[in-house]
């Protein structure tokens, strides 16, 4: 899905809005409606991704997905096969929905690179790979040595943190 033609919309209706004040108001509007562009854009990207989240929470199985591909966003729908899931454990959070939350990741390419082959080689998004990769590390017992949260044996905390 190509998102130009909205952006332009969008400039467009900047621009006949200030028309009224005249042609340096509409320059301004024109000069303005450039410099916000990529905000709309990942506003729009934004919109679209979180529709894609609650439809695949109303929906019985098949997944929805926005991929991105240079400036156009794709909606992927991506059926996955019912059968119990070696990764989850059956204390994974329901397959009803629930509430979602989202997260923003970052992860270096040839790992994010890794994780899409091996959820393209399970026939599933992924988000849903990712998913049930977290749950199963979530839910399975501290080894030994091993920091958990809330332990203060640890030498060091690393992370990132956004106010």
């Amino acid at each position: 899905m190509d998102l130009t033609p909205y952006l332009e919309s969008l400039r467009a209706d900047l621009s006949a809005a200030a028309a009224p004040g005249g042609p340096e108001t509409v320059r301004a509007a024109e000069l303005l409606g450039h410099a916000i562009e990529p905000s709309a854009r990942l506003a729009l990207l934004q919109a679209l991704s979180d529709a894609t989240a609650e439809i695949t929470t109303r929906l019985n199985g098949p997944v929805v997905d926005v991929r991105l591909r240079g400036r156009e966003a794709d909606l992927v729908v991506s059926h996955t096969e019912p059968g119990p899931d070696p990764i989850a454990p059956p204390t994974a959070a329901p397959a009803d929905g629930g509430d979602l939350a989202r997260l923003t990741l970052r992860m270096p390419e040839s790992l994010k690179t890794h994780v899409e082959q091996a959820a393209a080689a399970e026939g599933i998004s992924v988000n849903a790979w990712l998913v049930r990769a977290v749950s199963s590390a979530a839910t399975r017992p501290a080894t030994e040595g091993q920091v958990t949260r809330g332990s203060r044996s640890g030498k060091r905390i690393t992370g990132f943190a956004q106010a």
